[in-house]
């Protein structure tokens, strides 16, 4: 084999070896849909233990974040005017800070939230994963139907757009 093929072979082989990978990522979460979601207490910014079932009935966006993740900053506004426009249509933001009480409460002095941040920290980290964060991105966010069953996993980013496309067939 010449040098040429032997590239074109390795290029072929990683390929083939992330389409599987991505293939699996795909298949593996799929599987997870509608499943219940687990139950969690974790403190909000006042320290007051909050429960998820204090939201039970409603769609339920939890959206994993941190202070020093430049687009979780970025989705932040967004989710203040989406909590604004769909609070009355039974839609409830979670915020869940990647971060410890004071980084968050530091960050959250800058930004007016009219949605419920929990403190994750450590706790939050792996709390997303068991709700399906299998790579570990951040931002990560959690769509739970009425019948507390998640329904949509988004890995990184979103916006505004594709909210309300996921959430619209549950209105």
């Amino acid at each position: 084999m010449n040098k040429n093929t032997l590239i074109i072979f390795f290029v072929a082989i990683t390929a083939m070896g992330g389409g599987f990978f991505v293939n699996q990522l795909s298949n593996a979460e799929n599987k997870q849909l509608n499943t219940p979601v687990i139950e969690f207490s974790l403190p909000d910014i006042k320290a007051q233990q909050r429960n998820i079932n204090e939201w039970k009935g409603k769609i339920i966006i939890i959206n994993f974040w941190a202070t020093w993740c430049p687009p979780c900053l970025k989705e932040i506004p967004e989710f203040i005017k989406l909590q604004d426009e769909f609070k009355a249509k039974n839609v409830q933001f979670i915020g869940i800070a990647l971060d410890d009480q004071q980084t968050a409460i530091e960050y959250l002095e800058s930004i007016k939230i009219n949605y419920p941040i929990l403190i994750g920290d450590n706790e939050g980290a792996a709390l997303s994963h068991q709700l399906g964060n299998i790579i570990r991105a951040v931002p990560f966010t959690v769509f739970v139907n009425p019948q507390g069953e998640i329904f949509h996993r988004q890995p990184g980013e979103i916006d505004r757009e594709k909210v309300i496309e996921i959430i619209t067939p549950y209105l």
